[in-house]
């Protein structure tokens, strides 16, 4: 069927403004990460499309062509396809996040001659997202013989502190987007990614259902990736339904309950399903892995949060699962919740936390530092390499 503009009023909506994410492309930083990645171009030749579109159906044609070329191209730079482009190291995944806001940004501000209503521009941004992040791409093999694995990533967050910041689990998501691996007990597996966005707004608009629930029925193991703490991996092992607060990469903050369909029903509370005894046993990497097992909880009858080191209680409330009370948290709820709640309870899934990627000695003030260095290339490398392995045993266990 032909795509169809979406209704609205006969008057062009006037184009919004930038948002705090794309205001941020102005920046040095962000500027010498797109030319040093070879991603300085997607934007202009995007626009250029764009401004070639003549009606509502061709310009979704050209947003989701665009957005997915833009997925494929990180993911064979990451891989080692194709040219650099630039001189930064092939792991890099800054050049997909500040290109995809430059393109954002150029499609946020276009005024095509056949008129934009707000739904139909929304609709055209909603698309370049799912596109760009591979949301929309999963495609796992069918038939017998082979495990299926899902996994998820980041944007780079906290930008305000530094626009340097790199997130390692968005350049694992493009590392090992479609690959294979072999794991120890011989089975052959293929590893399907996605990135998701570090906006409450987006979680709460379900975009991590919409995306993972075609895929969780069809996986033989998925897991959620995000940056944790220094110097370790975890696997955490209980997921809290609460916001707590920190200001997102628009800036915004959230404190509430994690807000789902059929909130009637919804638990305080989800667990993982990883064989974490397995994986924290097993000689991964350089970096310790933990099997993380404490909140924070209301206990029942109190209104004082505590921490628990051996998990919630009985009928409490969550105030921070092991991962926290952000968006690490809440994707791992999500997803687990979903799980969950398509009966798949056996299906392995949960989340694992990577050390925070480091910038080198001498290179910690954004101020005077520079966009990398060799020790911050060698710890992404060495980070994607590591869940890469945790993946392996995760994949080798019993009923993965």
């Amino acid at each position: 069927m032909a795509a169809v503009a979406p209704a609205g009023p006969a008057v062009a909506a006037e184009a919004p403004p930038a948002t705090v994410e794309e205001a941020r492309l102005d920046g040095a930083a962000p500027r010498e990460i797109l030319r040093r990645g070879g991603f300085d171009a997607a934007a202009p030749e995007f626009a250029r499309s764009l401004a070639k579109a003549g009606s509502f159906a061709e310009a979704e044609r050209t947003v989701v062509r665009h957005g997915s070329a833009l997925w494929r191209r990180a993911v064979d730079r990451a891989q080692g396809r194709g040219p650099a482009g630039g001189d930064l190291s092939r792991d890099d995944d800054r050049p997909l996040y500040w290109a995809r806001l430059a393109m954002t940004r150029e499609l946020r501000l276009w005024q095509p001659a056949f008129g934009m209503t707000e739904e139909g521009r929304a609709r055209l941004l909603d698309r370049l997202e799912r596109s760009s992040r591979g949301q929309d791409s999963i495609r796992h093999p069918a038939g017998k013989g082979v495990k299926r694995i899902l996994l998820t990533g980041f944007d780079p967050f906290t930008l305000d502190r530094d626009t340097r910041i790199s997130n390692p689990s968005g350049a694992t998501a493009l590392a090992l987007d479609g690959t294979w691996l072999r794991t120890a007990d011989g089975s052959l597996a293929r590893i399907e990614t996605a990135v998701f966005p570090v906006r409450w707004q987006d979680f709460a608009d379900g975009t991590v259902e919409r995306t993972l629930r075609p895929h969780l029925p069809e996986v033989d193991l998925f897991t959620t990736v995000s940056q944790g703490r220094p110097d370790r991996f975890d696997i955490e092992r209980t997921n809290g339904a609460w916001r707590g607060g920190f200001p997102d990469n628009a800036n915004v903050p959230r404190t509430e309950t994690v807000p789902v369909d059929d909130p009637a029903t919804q638990p305080q509370w989800t667990s993982t399903t990883l064989p974490y005894a397995a994986i924290t046993a097993a000689p991964t990497g350089r970096f310790p892995v933990y099997d993380n097992t404490s909140v924070t909880e209301v206990p029942a009858g109190s209104g004082t949060p505590v921490v628990r080191p051996d998990g919630p209680t009985p009928g409490s409330l969550a105030r921070a699962g092991g991962g926290g009370d952000y968006l690490s948290n809440e994707i791992a709820y999500r997803a687990t919740l979903l799980r969950d709640r398509l009966g798949l309870t056996g299906l392995p899934g949960g989340h694992v936390h990577t050390p925070v990627l480091r910038f080198g000695a001498g290179n910690t003030d954004p101020a005077t530092g520079t966009v990398t260095d060799a020790e911050f290339v060698r710890n992404r490398l060495d980070i994607i390499a590591q869940v890469r392995a945790i993946v392996a045993v995760a994949a080798a266990s019993p009923g993965s």
